[in-house]
């Protein structure tokens, strides 16, 4: 028999770090959006750098959502051998993984646009290429796609 205090503090914490983790994922990506449409070397740097408060806000919810996701399995009845438990977590990590990966390019592009801004110089295209990178794209999309796939696991819990 569970305590249905402490299984709802989990359950609230972990929703708290799934909205966070959510709005770090929205954040970063609107930024980083708006930057590969901006010319100017301090627009992007701009951008790129609102871009970072995502990224910590991702790391914070990622760290809640994780920690109090696996709590709930634990109080809950579902067990980490459901099938459903077992996909989510191996597809969080993934997800998690792959939005790292994709950080890389606006990480170096915001450093370039950063210092080329410090001299007033124009975007480079070194800068735009690490902007427009198709891999990095695709990896934070994918990123974006797997937590889509968790969330639905954790809604309906097949």
């Amino acid at each position: 028999m569970r305590d249905d205090t402490t299984y709802d503090l989990a359950l609230l914490l972990h929703l708290l770090g799934v909205l966070t983790l959510i709005a770090g994922v929205v954040v970063a990506g609107v930024a980083f959006e708006a930057a590969r449409r901006r010319r100017q070397a301090a627009e992007v740097a701009l951008l790129l750098g609102l871009a970072r408060v995502g990224v910590l806000l991702v790391a914070i919810g990622s760290a809640l959502a994780g920690a109090f996701g696996l709590w709930l399995v634990h109080l809950g009845r579902w067990g980490y051998g459901s099938g459903w438990v077992q996909a989510s977590i191996g597809l969080y990590l993934a997800a998690l993984a792959l939005g790292g990966l994709g950080g890389r390019r606006p990480k170096q592009a915001r450093r370039l646009a950063r210092e080329l801004a410090r001299h007033d110089a124009p975007l480079s295209q070194q800068a735009r290429a690490r902007l427009d990178d198709r891999l990095a794209r695709g990896a934070n999309y994918g990123s974006l796609l797997l937590l889509a796939v968790v969330v639905a696991l954790m809604v309906f819990k097949p």
